[in-house]
């Protein structure tokens, strides 16, 4: 990796933190620069301003997770408990997710135009025409409610935040949870089982 490139992940990461823990408004790029060994210039002159830096991070951090956790139309629970455990390894998006609706896009779409998610979608429309998922409701709808469910213990629970810390039998028992809510809500059985 070349200095430029090695500079640049240093300001993402360091941006990534920053964002997390203090939202746009609150992030302070001499303080990004710092903990990136870097300098203003180099972080204007890489992501223009603070508002595509925080883009540039936001869209890393959906992209890492779209990657690290496919769905597939046959395995919603599993799909669910994947996210769960992704929270669990990456609170950052969650809380970037959070300062993102708070400050910029407080209705609609979080990411509208996204092609990862039309991908997901199409693979729970293929599912319920299959007969494995509820047809009753619309795709993105099913979406939509999966990934609430897996944040039932997330960063941005209203209820209680898990922590990688906590006793493994806690995250057996949510992820047990999870799955069996996400089946009973959405899933059918498989015609071709019977």
């Amino acid at each position: 990796m070349g200095d430029g490139q090695a500079t640049r992940r240093r300001l993402l990461e360091a941006a990534t933190a920053e964002f997390a823990a203090h939202g746009i408004a609150g992030a302070r790029v001499d303080r990004i620069a710092a903990t990136a060994k870097a300098n203003k210039a180099q972080l204007y002159a890489y992501y223009g301003n603070k508002e595509e830096l925080f883009q540039a991070v936001f869209q890393e951090q959906i992209n890492a997770i779209m990657d690290a956790v496919p769905l597939t139309g046959k395995d919603l629970p599993g799909y669910a408990v994947a996210l769960y455990d992704d929270y669990l390894r990456h609170p950052e998006l969650e809380r970037l997710a959070m300062w993102a609706r708070l400050e910029r896009v407080p209705t609609g779409e979080l990411v509208p135009g996204d092609d990862a998610q039309e991908g997901k979608l199409a693979e729970i429309v293929a599912a319920q025409q299959a007969g494995l998922v509820d047809p009753e409701m619309a795709a993105r709808d099913v979406h939509s409610l999966v990934i609430a469910m897996s944040h039932a213990w997330s960063p941005v629970s209203l209820t209680f935040v898990a922590s990688a810390g906590d006793p493994a039998a806690d995250h057996d028992r949510r992820r047990a949870a999870l799955a069996a809510a996400v089946r009973a809500a959405f899933v059918r059985p498989d015609p071709t089982e019977a």
